[in-house]
């Protein structure tokens, strides 16, 4: 038997489910209504991107200054630190991404910093 033929026949075969996010969700909202829970309707997701990244972190930080009413409770709630922590999350990917971004992504970034960090230093 050849080597080739010998390395083809010991590499186990991988089954890739691709439906598998569908499925997780599918039990998920199976698990929600057995509950009793009420399960939101959602529509498709946006596409990842960087933006998108930008938008949800800055957003995490508002929520922990207090400028946005959390989701979950409809209560406005001040986390200094946790909001710190996003702020310097958006700082890190700022600085490995230095170089690499359109004019419209960097413009979105500094701007998102900017805000943030004046709206922390008003708070602490």
């Amino acid at each position: 038997m050849s080597k080739e033929k010998k390395e083809k026949e010991e590499k186990p075969k991988l089954h890739v489910d691709d439906d598998w996010k569908a499925q997780a969700q599918a039990e998920k909202t199976r698990h929600a209504q057995d509950a009793g829970e009420k399960v939101p309707e959602r529509g498709p997701l946006p596409p990842a991107n960087f933006t998108l990244l930008v938008i949800s972190l800055a957003t995490q930080a508002r929520m922990c200054l207090g400028d946005i009413e959390n989701p979950e409770d409809g209560q406005k709630q001040v986390d200094v630190e946790l909001a710190k922590h996003n702020i310097d999350l958006l700082g890190m990917l700022e600085e490995k991404t230095k170089g690499n971004l359109s004019v419209q992504e960097k413009k979105l970034l500094d701007s998102v910093l900017y805000e943030l960090r004046m709206r922390y230093v008003q708070l602490a």
